[in-house]
């Protein structure tokens, strides 16, 4: 019997620690913070267009500006608070991938230049660099047997 107790007491423990989830609440913050991020991202390429640059020079700046703004709001700690509340909608864009190269270097630099920002400033984005490198090199791989072989 106390074997049963202890499974109960259990089961409560984890139901009250278990988060509990609206998805459809979850969906609009996330589809309100991807669409500020996005509007943002517009308006910078809207500018630049507007200032005279190319349109591929415009998509250029946007990025850059996009990742400094992600990286500048993570070290002031407001960027965390933003995908806290956000999810995915601030963590899909280039600046969530921004957030996760800049959160550990933050984190890490007490433990010095090489062993703590120099190894682990990549440890969120790491494989995702990795996996990104490696799928362009099969597909370029593909393509060129493609190529060579006449198909494409």
């Amino acid at each position: 019997m106390d074997k049963k107790k202890q499974q109960q007491a259990y089961e409560n423990y984890v139901k009250q620690k278990t988060p509990v989830h609206n998805l459809p609440a979850n969906m609009a913050k996330a589809f309100v913070v991807g669409g500020i991020i996005c509007t943002i991202g517009q308006a910078i390429l809207n500018y630049c267009e507007k200032m005279g640059l190319s349109k591929d020079i415009s998509g250029s700046w946007t990025s850059m500006l996009l990742v400094l703004l992600s990286v500048v709001l993570t070290g002031f700690g407001i960027y965390p608070q933003i995908a806290k509340w956000g999810g995915a909608g601030a963590l899909v864009p280039i600046t969530g991938f921004a957030n996760s190269v800049a959160a550990p270097a933050i984190e890490y630099k007490k433990e010095g230049q090489v062993m703590g920002i120099g190894c682990k400033i990549f440890t969120i984005a790491g494989p995702v660099i990795l996996y990104g490198i490696f799928t362009s090199w099969v597909l370029g791989l593909g393509y060129w047997i493609l190529k060579i072989s006449g198909i494409v």
